[in-house]
């Protein structure tokens, strides 16, 4: 316990002096971390005690550095986001959120392969609207993972802040978010003994990384400081897909599977207690295949069910898709060791 803890501080350093340097992303760094270590509901909790007292340190360090118009407007819209993205952590799988911002962030790369000569997209701000969305949409992602990170670094670059104002500005608009998402996560439910100790780990890794980093963040020029940024959530998208499809596939137990049937070759994917079946023919092109019940069929299927099922020991139903053509319904008909096919459409 005491090795992980300590592991965890020295990474948490690191990973808050690169969330300095490109204006966010510890967050994102240190999912795949903790993901390792608890379950995924209570990642957020210890994700958000971190990141609040990193905040309240940033804000004490660069506190005259904040962009107070995008903190009026973001604040105010992203408080109700992170009521809805908690409650939906009751129904939703957050590898599933994290594995759709890890695409977002990747990206990004295009950004990171532009020259210096290029034209800058930086300097222009976003309506007030636009804003407004931001602070909604950092709140739900926030409330269901528990990071803000990086992924709407690209807005506040291209609203034209420095990196002392990205820095101060993002630690006052996200340090309300953090203290109300762990009384919303105390209320629900989603915290443990582990995920406390986790987290304030992190959160003394963060002081340490908010008063060491003032001294190294002069001598970084703007094109190098967004850079950085850039390539951070180039990385963290990459780890953080790794980590989600990993464990996405363990926990929902998917995986693929080839079948011969009544002279057909079938691919079947599992999920959950779910399967899909993918049949791929010249002449029909590619069909997918979801087995159903009785009970699903059209009425005058069951019909036709009924009269089948008199005749043979057992019948599976799937519901056949094909591109542009309407949906029809095939019976495998076991009689004994006999297998027969028949086709209908609905």
């Amino acid at each position: 316990m005491i090795s992980t803890l300590v592991l965890l501080f020295l990474g948490s350093i690191l990973a808050f002096w690169i969330s300095a340097v490109c204006g966010g992303g510890a967050s994102l760094i240190l999912i795949p971390i903790l993901t390792g270590l608890l379950a995924a509901s209570f990642v957020p909790f210890s994700l958000t005690i971190g990141t609040a007292v990193s905040s309240v340190s940033r804000i004490i360090v660069f506190r005259k550095s904040i962009h107070w118009k995008i903190f009026y407007w973001f604040v105010p819209f992203s408080i109700p986001a992170v009521l809805l993205g908690a409650w939906l952590l009751k129904f939703l799988n957050p590898l599933y959120l994290q594995l759709l911002i890890s695409f977002f962030l990747i990206a990004n790369l295009p950004q990171i392969l532009k020259p210096k000569t290029a034209p800058d997209e930086t300097g222009t701000p976003d309506p007030n609207y636009i804003l407004a969305c931001l602070g909604f949409f950092s709140g739900f992602i926030s409330g269901v993972t528990g990071a803000i990170g990086l992924v709407f670094n690209r807005f506040y670059l291209k609203y034209g802040l420095n990196k002392e104002e990205i820095i101060a500005t993002r630690a006052a608009n996200e340090l309300f978010l953090h203290l109300f998402k762990l009384v919303v996560y105390i209320c629900l439910g989603f915290y443990s003994e582990l995920a406390l100790y986790l987290g304030l780990s992190i959160a003394f890794a963060s002081i340490i990384s908010s008063y060491t980093i003032k001294f190294i963040l002069p001598h970084i020029s703007d094109f190098v400081f967004k850079k950085i940024g850039y390539g951070s959530m180039i990385v963290a998208g990459i780890f953080l897909l790794s980590s989600s499809f990993v464990q996405i596939i363990d926990k929902d137990n998917i995986h693929i599977s080839k079948n011969w049937v009544v002279g057909e070759t079938e691919t079947t994917i599992n999920w959950r207690e779910s399967s899909l079946v993918l049949e791929f023919e010249l002449d029909d092109g590619l069909e997918i295949e979801r087995p159903i019940q009785p009970i699903e069929l059209p009425d005058h299927l069951k019909l036709k069910y009924d009269s089948l099922i008199q005749k043979y020991d057992k019948i599976l139903i799937e519901k056949v898709f094909r591109f542009r053509e309407p949906v029809s319904y095939e019976f495998y008909c076991y009689k004994g060791a006999n297998l027969a096919k028949f086709e209908f459409s609905e």
